[in-house]
């Protein structure tokens, strides 16, 4: 195959958005979500995976700019294959283990406030009120997936077994 075939037949392949959070807990064990300036919704720390960047240094980044803190995520909690609604395109989220974060790691938190109005540590039942419905979903399997130490792989949220089990 040549380069110009080569390259029509990658540019008429499908594109997916992708996204990348993380899941940070308190001595607790409730989660830390934002309240985001330009929308009406809670959500965990991360954003856009940037063309050329892999999903996790995606999850780093959007920590170090939302909250002002370097991390280096840890293991995969969730892959969630989300299709078309809200976005007109399908896409993938995924949800890094971002740890404990302990009193003197929040005490340095600094929000970029162009995004950011807030943060709050939540409960399930608080995040269940604050989240949309499918981000409730992936955030309450990303802490499943933390307490058993499994990866989860979701669709729109919800558990698909991928063992047969």
């Amino acid at each position: 195959m040549s380069s110009p075939e080569t390259a029509r037949l990658i540019a008429g392949l499908p594109r997916k958005r992708i996204g990348a959070g993380v899941l940070f807990v308190d001595e607790s064990d409730r989660a830390l979500l934002v309240e985001p300036t330009y929308k009406p919704y809670w959500e965990i720390p991360g954003g856009v995976v940037e063309d050329r960047e892999s999903p996790h240094a995606a999850a780093a980044r959007e920590v170090r700019e939302e909250l002002g803190l370097t991390v280096f995520p840890g293991g995969l909690l969730v892959v969630d294959w989300v299709p078309p609604g809200l976005y007109p395109d399908d896409g993938v989220m995924f949800i890094y283990d971002g740890g404990i974060l302990t009193t003197d790691r929040t005490d340095a938190i600094v929000l970029q406030t162009e995004e950011l109005r807030g943060w709050s540590w939540c409960d399930d039942a608080e995040a269940a009120e604050r989240l949309p419905a499918v981000l409730a979903r992936r955030v309450a399997a990303a802490r499943t997936a933390r307490k058993v130490g499994i990866p989860m792989y979701l669709e729109d949220g919800v558990r698909i077994s991928v063992s047969g089990r």
